[in-house]
Order: structure tokens, then C-alpha cells, then sequence
């Protein structure tokens, strides 16, 4: 079984989730620095304190000159001074010369880092006793000729409590501007994202009836003005397709309604009455015709409801072009006699095109044209070749196309003037050439001058 595709994510939820993550990843990297820096300062005060302190009893051995005279300031502490240092003083065979109380259960000798001398950058040692952290820290000096050993362990417990404290305070102020962050990204957003709803809903107002409306890009945010515009445009295109669409029903209903109407009356005027073999073989001859014309209608329409199909391929290929106008020439030259017109042919051009197609193209071309040549007239086909373009200009003295009516000469059932009405044509002649035109990659494009004639420019592609 096919599995559907993961529904797309909004856009609302794209933004919020990635604001969010954008100020969890700043406030992480913001409170994160601020708590190493707070951690690394009371880390470094306490280093600090616990090297002055070593530094200080080491002072006062060699001003007093002996160690047992630090005995009373090693075991009483200040009055009023929090034990947070306990320090003991060894002499050379490692017996202890003072000690701080309790400080042998809590910090015993041989917990602390080797003893250096004094001077000598050394780094306290961490140290865990129950729930009491230590850091513990040891120098070796010289009094009188005799070597002592300085140790000096500091509580820290109060100090790591802190750090723990901070640490979760800063995951609260984590949590809690997280949480703030998405409910600003969601408010901002869907203040941010009101216009593109304001828009849906314009649009969803629009229907069938109401594509004469325009939204206007005037009226909307920067970013949402092109698809304004892009709508705008997309319903301009779309009244212009339903009214081409009515007027063609109308139209085809006109053209349709014609010969059956025809049929239809010469039948019943037929049946009124009993009449002769020849009178029935005229009524009959005029219902062929009719229904000849009806039959060409609905074969063009066909064709162009195929053409028009995003399938539709043709098969192209190089094609004489003088040879092929020739032939279409040959083909109208006894109806241009008839009708007192003269037609000739000039130029070369291969063209790539599709045979039939091609003739039919030009064939339609020449035969609008003879219809509307008077006698003493002349056509002419010429082929021009040059830019990769082969281009078939048929021209005539005809009368000509008025200039208003020259944009929708292509349209399908377009005629310039009633009179074409009575000329045996249906209107799809130049309809079909356009659509030729296009499915060859080529275009179709006419001029004309009312009492001068006419010229119709068929550009196809060439070698």
C-alpha cells in the first residue's frame, strides 16, 4: 500500500520553532558564559586567598624566626572568623609542629599534593570529604637552616553549593525564557502572518462572478505585494478565458445554428407537398452541402481541441518550402482563374515543419486571401530565409481588414464583417494557422490596410 507523503509544516510553526531555537541557542551561550565567568572569578579569588594565606604563614616563620611560635595562631582562629582554612606546619621528619583542630580527620597529610618551594607555581588539589569539598595546597620552607612543610586546606563546600545553586537558577532562566520566546515568536508571528489571511480571504470571496475584482498590491506588506500582483494578473488572465470561452458557445451555437436551421427548413418546405425527382434531388443537394459545412466546423474544432492538448507532439522534418508553396498554388490555381486572380510564388526556404501541417497552414492562408481578392487581383507567396527563421509571406490586393478588427483576426469565428458570413467560410481558417504556428515553435502575425490588401507573415523554424 502507498504510504502519503508527510503533511507539509506550516509556516507559523516553521517561524516559532525556529525563533525559539535561535534564542535557546543565545540565551544558552549568553547564561553559559556568564556562569563560567562567575564560577572561574570565585574559583580564582579562592586560589588567590589560599596562596596568600601559605605565603603569609611562610612570612611570619621567618620574621619570628621558629615555627612553634605559630602554634596558638594555627589551632585559635580569629574571633568572629568562619573556619574555612586549616593549616599545618611539618618539620623536616614530617611531625606535625601545629595543626588546626579537626583538621586530621578532615584534610590528613597524606591527602595533599607534594610540597614545592615557596615561590614555585604549584595548583591546589580538589579534595572530597563526605559533603565537604577541600582544595588543598602545600610549600616547603626554609627558617634558620630548618625545613618546614606549609599545608593549607580550604573549605569550599559553601563555594561549590553556590555553583550548584547558580547552575540550576541559570536552567530555570533557561527554561523560562524558552518558554517566553516561543510565546513571543507566536504572537509575533501570528500578528506578522494577519495580512496573508486578510489576503485568503479576499480571495476567497473571488468566484465566476466576481473576476472583474482586483486585490491591488497596493494595499498589502512589500513581501506580500508580488503575489498580489501574481494573483491579480492570474484573474485578469482568467476573465479574459471566460469571456473568450462565452463568446466562442455563443459563437459555435451561431455557426451550428445556421445549417441545421437550413436543413432543418428546406426539409420541412420539401414535405409540404409531393413533389418531382429533380425537385428531391435539389433538396437533398442542398442538405449534403449543409451538412458538408457542418462536418468541416466540427473537423477544425477537433483538430484544435487536439492541438491544444500538452500531449500533442509532431513529427518535424526539412521540407522544400518552394516546392510545398507550389504545390499549394497549383492546388487554388484553377479556382483563382475562375475568379479572374493570379497567383505566384518567389524565395526559397527549407523548412522544418510537418508536411501536412505545413500545407495546411499555407493552404488556409491563400485560400482567406482568394476569398477576398477581387477579379484582376494577385497573391503572392514568398519565402525569405535568414536568422534561423524560414518566413512564408503570402500577400494579396484584397480588401483588406479593418484596424480594429486586425487583434482578433486569429480569434476562432472572428469575422471582420457580415459580409464574410455569405462567403462559405466558418471562421477558423486563421484560428487553425495560429495553432499550426505553435505547435512548431513559429508565429503567425497579419497587416492590413482596408481597400490595399493584406499580408500575412507565417515565421517557421529553418536549418
Amino acid at each position: 500500500m502507498r504510504s502519503n507523503p508527510a503533511e507539509p509544516r506550516a509556516i507559523a510553526t516553521r517561524l516559532v520553532l525556529l525563533f525559539t531555537l535561535a534564542s535557546a541557542l543565545l540565551l544558552s551561550c549568553g547564561l553559559g558564559v556568564l556562569y563560567w565567568i562567575v564560577v572561574r572569578h570565585s574559583s580564582t579569588e579562592d586560589n588567590a586567598v589560599l596562596a596568600d594565606k601559605v605565603s603569609a604563614l611562610a612570612s611570619e616563620m621567618h620574621r619570628i624566626g621558629s615555627a612553634s611560635a605559630l602554634i596558638d595562631q594555627v589551632q585559635t582562629p580569629r574571633s568572629g572568623e568562619p573556619r574555612i582554612l586549616y593549616t599545618r606546619i611539618l618539620d623536616a621528619s614530617n611531625h606535625v609542629v601545629a595543626e588546626s583542630p579537626k583538621m586530621d580527620s578532615l584534610a590528613p597529610a597524606g591527602e595533599f599534593p607534594p610540597a614545592r618551594e615557596l615561590g614555585v607555581e604549584s595548583k591546589a588539589k580538589s579534595y572530597r570529604r563526605g559533603v565537604q569539598i577541600f582544595y588543598l595546597l602545600s610549600t616547603t620552607t626554609t627558617v634558620q637552616g630548618r625545613t618546614f612543610t606549609i599545608q593549607v586546606a580550604q573549605d569550599r563546600s559553601e563555594d561549590e553549593s553556590f555553583s550548584e545553586e547558580f547552575g540550576l537558577l541559570f536552567l530555570v532562566v533557561l527554561g523560562a525564557g524558552v518558554l517566553a520566546s516561543a510565546f513571543i515568536a507566536f504572537s509575533v508571528t501570528r500578528r506578522g502572518l494577519e495580512p496573508l489571511g486578510k489576503l485568503t480571504r479576499s480571495l476567497e470571496r473571488i468566484g465566476p462572478s466576481q473576476l472583474h475584482e482586483r486585490i491591488g498590491p497596493g494595499n498589502w506588506p512589500r513581501e506580500l505585494q508580488p503575489v498580489a500582483a501574481a494573483y491579480d494578473g492570474m484573474l485578469a488572465r482568467l476573465e479574459d478565458s471566460f469571456v473568450r470561452l462565452s463568446q466562442f458557445s455563443a459563437d459555435l451555437a451561431h455557426e451550428l445554428r445556421t445549417p441545421v436551421g437550413n436543413i432543418l427548413g428546406e426539409a420541412q418546405v420539401t414535405l409540404t407537398r409531393s413533389r418531382s425527382p429533380e425537385e428531391y434531388r435539389a433538396a437533398l443537394e442542398s442538405t449534403v452541402a449543409e451538412c458538408e459545412r457542418l462536418s468541416l466546423i466540427v473537423d477544425n474544432l477537433l483538430f484544435l481541441a487536439r492541438a491544444e492538448a500538452k500531449d500533442r507532439q509532431i513529427e518535424r522534418t526539412f521540407i522544400n518550402g518552394r516546392a510545398a508553396a507550389e504545390k499549394i498554388a497549383a492546388y487554388y490555381e484553377t479556382l483563382a482563374e475562375e475568379s479572374g486572380v493570379t497567383i505566384s510564388c518567389d524565395g526559397e526556404g527549407q523548412v522544418l515543419a510537418d508536411p501536412v501541417l505545413f500545407d495546411r497552414a499555407l493552404g488556409n492562408v491563400v485560400d482567406n486571401a482568394l476569398r477576398f481578392t477581387p477579379k484582376g487581383g494577385e497573391i503572392r507567396i514568398g519565402l525569405t530565409q535568414g536568422n534561423g527563421q524560414v518566413k512564408v509571406v503570402v500577400s494579396d490586393t484584397g480588401s483588406g481588414i479593418p484596424e480594429e478588427a486586425q487583434p482578433r483576426v486569429f480569434d476562432r469565428f472572428f469575422r471582420a464583417d457580415p459580409s464574410r458570413n455569405s462567403s462559405g467560410s466558418t471562421g477558423l481558417g486563421l484560428s487553425l494557422v495560429r495553432t499550426i504556428m505553435e505547435l512548431h515553435g513559429g508565429s503567425a502575425a497579419l497587416k492590413s490596410k482596408t481597400g490595399q490588401g493584406t499580408i500575412v507573415t507565417l515565421s517557421f523554424p529553418g536549418t
